[in-house]
């Protein structure tokens, strides 16, 4: 766990500052206390939180994104400077350890008192234990586009709000599509057309990192219109539907295909999401099976990169319901437990900002679900324009049990290491049987 600790203000000096304040406000008597604020940056008068305490405090605020912290940084100190006697000390965990742990460390409230979560499994355990407080009313909240905050709410109430907004779909190289006469296909022979004229141009097809990310994310778009229904996972879930239906073996058996066709790089199950990324960068391959996250990164190793994102079009064109994936992700959330919750509320009010979100967005190259945000780079704006085309939200996270996931990717991961599709189907709902007691 990386620790970032931040002082704007020695504490000798502020509790002198604070002893001179103390003192004028005794001499301005009982107007300066019902009246204007001495202080207008102070967290209660910034943020509309009269319960936010005149002593310094030090909040913890948890997340997994240790590439975001730059931009962290520099807004936490924005932060500091606007609300004198509040600090931010960040907590970074990485990611597969922090969906882990993070609900252990958050339960004492000596971590965390701002922290954010994954949407689907992780949220809902969370929400389960308790861990949450209710923003539901909060006026800030109106700074969010509200049909991207939906996966923070339960039961009626806003318990948490999503900050990043994702295309976890594929992004291809635009120069090497328009190279060899190509564009995004609109159904699955084309799709297949597409990966056969780039493989017998000596370019990968797909560069898909099977060993760890490729599986969870190209799920979703291989799925999205062989079950359009959008409760479909949480129907399996509740014994309604099985994955060893059509939907499901049709998916797997697409993947397989892929695959056997040599579409994929050699090895893709025991290829990484950074060994993917550098065929993809060194424009070896003419698709990245990853995410919009992805974008900057790619970018970064390969200024002269074109990129865009497609969905495969798994259906006939005339069938097809939905164009894209999005997920709206990093739940911003305070902790149930946080002894000083109205300055966590501060500080996710001050992130809500359209300015400072903004800051945020074109720093890490992430879009955001903060309303009237204005993009800078190639890509955010590439990505903006998605928000315009037909997307369900991401599959994969509306299963809220952490095993059925696992089993529901493994299946994948299986029918690349030569398992025939309705056996790893056969598999993956076994473990869902288990799960649901049966």
């Amino acid at each position: 766990m990386q620790t970032l600790r931040y002082r704007s203000i020695p504490l000798a000096v502020m509790a002198s500052a604070m002893l001179f304040l103390a003192a004028c406000g005794n001499s301005g008597g009982a107007n300066n206390a019902g009246g204007e604020a001495a202080n207008s940056n102070a967290p209660a008068a910034n943020a509309g939180n009269s319960g936010a305490s005149a002593d310094p405090v030090t909040i913890s605020f948890l997340h997994w994104r240790g590439e975001d912290n730059a931009a962290f940084e520099a807004i936490i100190g924005q932060f500091e400077e606007a609300h004198p006697g509040v600090q931010v000390e960040m907590q970074v965990l990485p990611s597969d350890q922090y969906q882990q742990t993070a609900q252990a460390k958050l339960r004492d409230g000596a971590s965390g008192d701002v922290f954010a979560s994954f949407p689907g499994a992780q949220f809902e355990a969370i929400a389960k234990g308790g861990l949450y407080s209710d923003l539901t009313g909060a006026a800030w909240l109106s700074n969010f586009a509200p049909a991207l905050i939906e996966a923070g709410q339960k039961d009626g109430k806003q318990l948490a709000v999503p900050y990043q907004l994702v295309y976890n779909m594929p992004i291809y190289n635009v120069k090497l599509f328009e190279k060899y006469g190509l564009t995004p296909p609109k159904d699955w022979d084309g799709f297949l057309a597409a990966a056969e004229k780039l493989k017998q141009e000596g370019i990968v097809p797909i560069a898909f990192p099977g060993a760890d990310i490729g599986p969870g994310q190209f799920m979703n778009t291989m799925v999205m219109n062989n079950a359009p229904d959008l409760d479909i996972f949480r129907k399996v879930e509740a014994g309604e539907a099985k994955v060893t239906e059509d939907w499901w073996i049709k998916t797997l058996t697409q993947i397989k295909e892929l695959n056997d066709k040599g579409y994929f790089q050699q090895d893709a199950l025991g290829t990484k999401d950074q060994g993917a990324g550098a065929l993809f960068a060194q424009e070896k391959a003419a698709i990245l099976a990853t995410g919009s996250y992805q974008l900057a990164q790619n970018k970064k190793n390969n200024p002269a990169l074109v990129q865009g994102l497609l969905a495969p079009i798994t259906v006939p064109a005339d069938q097809a319901v939905y164009e894209g994936i999005h997920t709206t992700t990093f739940l911003l959330g305070v902790n149930s437990a946080s002894k000083h919750p109205e300055e966590a509320k501060a500080f996710i009010e001050f992130l809500s900002g359209k300015d400072v979100a903004g800051q945020y967005a074109n720093a890490t190259g992430q879009n955001v679900t903060v309303k009237d945000v204005v993009y800078a780079s190639e890509e955010l704006k590439a990505v903006a324009e998605w928000t315009n085309k037909k997307t369900r939200f991401q599959p994969r996270f509306t299963l809220t049990d952490t095993e059925n996931q696992k089993a529901v990717v493994s299946s994948i991961q299986a029918v690349l290491g030569g398992t025939d599709p309705k056996k790893a189907a056969e598999d993956a709902q076994a473990i869902i049987d288990q799960q649901l007691g049966k």
